[in-house]
């Protein structure tokens, strides 16, 4: 792969589509044509979360490993950006250097070519990485597919990819009467104010250091995670214990994906227990109020995602407090 003039890339074995150029993100300029390309791809392919581009400016600034004018590529056909790939690199604790991609392609320009030349090209940027980190620390390539995604998931498996780990999403209806769980003595649910930011993300990462693919946040992750669209602390159900952080349930409510598919959906997210606190009912207890509050905003259902092997039981948790499972994603990792 090659750069030429005007800042467009010579893309190996790119299909013969009339107009058809490569190229980088140049500059914030392009931040509307790339969410509509990410916006129409998963409404082709029935995903749910809608990008703004707020959300897609916040992850330019803050993504680690990262530098869009070189980590993404943009095809475009006469001028209109139609596909749009992008790539990055983490830094497990204490495991391997993950080399992620993802790609969105505008269900009109589907099926000629483009899915595979791009695809490669964001794997040749992965394995250029690898010389930069240490030879005794394996370095994986990496990408999320939902199994809506057909195609997708198809030229995943070709490529030499294997399924790592599977992700559900599950929704529950709230046109029923939530009951009350009420929580372990000495606990209780408090606003969330400005003061308790840094507490609650300090207990956020301390519990999730435990998932599968944990990374240490870099620097910046906090400022970003206070400034995304969906951290919306008036609706979170935060556990204390005098001083201390005991859990928490991080709601939102997507205001875009919601008008998008014409629902009134609200999510129970960021679901954690600091470990002195499990397996006391505390979680399933901020579930419940989670669900009695979205219904008090006038949502009509809720939606989570949850690892299906996370080995605290979550899964079962979810099922037992009426969510049920509506579709799997799956990581797919390849050795380099």
């Amino acid at each position: 792969m090659t750069t030429g003039e005007n800042e467009q890339w010579v893309v190996p074995g790119a299909p013969a589509i009339a107009g058809l150029t490569f190229r980088h993100y140049r500059d914030e300029r392009d931040y509307p044509a790339i969410v509509a390309v990410i916006n129409g791809s998963k409404l082709a392919d029935g995903l749910d979360h809608m990008e703004t581009v707020a959300d897609l400016a916040l992850d330019y600034q803050h993504t680690q490993h990262f530098t869009p004018q070189q980590d993404t590529l943009l095809a475009e056909v006469g001028g209109e950006v139609v596909a749009y790939s992008s790539g990055a690199w983490i830094k497990e604790e204490g495991g391997n250097y993950i080399h992620y991609h993802s790609h969105y392609l505008l269900p009109a320009w589907r099926g000629q070519g483009l899915e595979p030349v791009m695809f490669r090209a964001l794997e040749q940027q992965g394995t250029a990485a690898v010389a930069d980190h240490p030879a005794d620390v394996p370095s994986v390539l990496e990408t999320w597919v939902s199994e809506t995604e057909t195609a997708q998931e198809a030229l995943v498996q070709a490529a030499g990819y294997r399924p790592v780990r599977h992700f559900i999403k599950m929704k529950r209806p709230l046109d029923d009467e939530i009951p009350p769980a009420p929580l372990p003595d000495g606990i209780e649910v408090r606003p969330a104010l400005p003061e308790h930011y840094p507490a609650i993300w300090a207990a956020m990462q301390e519990a999730f250091r435990d998932h599968w693919g944990y990374c240490p946040p870099p620097e910046g992750a906090y400022e970003r995670w206070l400034g995304e669209r969906l951290s919306q602390p008036a609706l979170w159900q935060v556990a204390w214990t005098g001083d201390q952080v005991v859990g928490m349930v991080l709601n939102f409510i997507n205001d875009e994906e919601n008008q998008a598919h014409q629902r009134r959906r609200g999510y129970t997210e960021s679901i954690s227990v600091r470990r002195p606190w499990r397996k006391q009912g505390i979680a399933r207890a901020l579930i419940l109020r989670s669900l009695r509050l979205l219904q008090g905003q006038g949502m009509t259902e809720a939606a989570l995602t949850v690892d299906a092997e996370n080995l605290s039981g979550a899964l079962r948790l979810y099922e037992q407090v009426g969510f049920r499972a509506v579709r799997r994603t799956t990581a797919y990792q390849k050795p380099l």
